[in-house]
């Protein structure tokens, strides 16, 4: 049986996942900061996985392949980017070459599909999950998908993907997590900041993560001094990120209304990607009371 959001939620050990998620998503941005940055602000993610998943087969829709007329009505019909938005997005993936013209069935539409890279990184993200979603259970998610990657994606892929546009809980979680992550590189600030956590305690008001370096933050994710001054003052003023002492100075803190609901977010998140595993690749393990499947995760 897949974890549901409110079991991963309720548990303590799932906070070694949630770090554990956060340091993956930062290694795969250093390593390929121009593809990952597709990641790094909610709506290019959403856009993201909407193109892999119109490419793979939307469930539910009769129509099949990718292109930028169907892209864009997709993107404003589900809430996701206004149509200039949605064509931009397009036209950037055709630029980095993330996208490929191909031919198609209709000779007076441009189809395009994800390139190798594209979908090598998209391939990443979803087994860096399924490895976390594995470390909890012992089960054999990524093993599976190791098997034969493509189809896997393929299959998979569009189940998240529709699961997540209609999801509340996902697109949405809070009004701190909606700020750093519908912002330009926002996102990987706020993967950077929970990953500095020296724990993940559910009921602290506040938890001290260190000194914070601005300069850091900006040459990391190239971010301008400006726009990420703005976003940590907004924070401050939602009293959700502050610093010990005034003007800046002493260690950065986290609080704790913040931390969970990034924790909250991983939960739905993990739970829509479990049920998807399990709708392709079957069960996990061995059905075992729900209590016991925490029993080899991570401390």
């Amino acid at each position: 049986m897949a974890f549901t959001a409110e079991n991963l939620a309720a548990d303590d050990r799932f906070s070694a996942a949630i770090l554990h998620c956060a340091n993956q998503l930062l290694a795969i941005y250093r390593e390929s900061p121009r593809i990952a940055s597709i990641f790094a602000a909610q709506q290019r993610w959403l856009m993201a996985h909407a193109g892999f998943a119109l490419h793979y087969g939307y469930p539910g829709d009769g129509k099949s392949g990718l292109y930028s007329g169907r892209f864009i009505d997709f993107a404003v019909r589900n809430d996701i980017a206004s149509r200039n938005t949605a064509a931009a997005f397009m036209q950037e993936m055709l630029a980095y070459r993330f996208l490929e013209a191909v031919p198609g069935p209709d000779k007076r539409t441009r189809y395009l599909e994800p390139t190798e890279i594209a979908e090598q990184h998209f391939t990443r993200w979803l087994l860096a999950h399924m490895m976390i979603l594995d470390s909890l259970d012992g089960g054999e998610r990524a093993r599976k998908v190791t098997v034969d990657p493509s189809a896997m994606m393929a299959a998979i892929q569009p189940l998240i993907a529709r699961a997540i546009i209609g999801s509340e809980a996902v697109r949405s979680p809070g009004p701190t997590f909606n700020l750093f992550n519908w912002a330009n590189s926002g996102g990987l600030v706020m993967d950077y900041l929970i990953s500095r956590l020296p724990e993940f305690p559910r009921t602290a008001e506040r938890v001290v993560i260190g000194p914070m370096s601005l300069r850091e933050l900006r040459e990391q994710f190239m971010i301008s001094n400006t726009h990420l001054k703005r976003l940590l003052t907004q924070a401050a003023t939602m009293e959700s990120v502050g610093w010990t002492e005034p003007s800046r100075k002493g260690d950065f803190w986290l609080s704790g209304r913040f931390i969970m609901e990034y924790w909250n977010y991983q939960a739905a998140k993990f739970a829509i990607i479990d049920a998807a595993a399990e709708a392709v690749l079957g069960p996990a393990v061995h059905e075992e009371p729900q209590a016991r499947r925490f029993s080899s995760a991570t401390p």
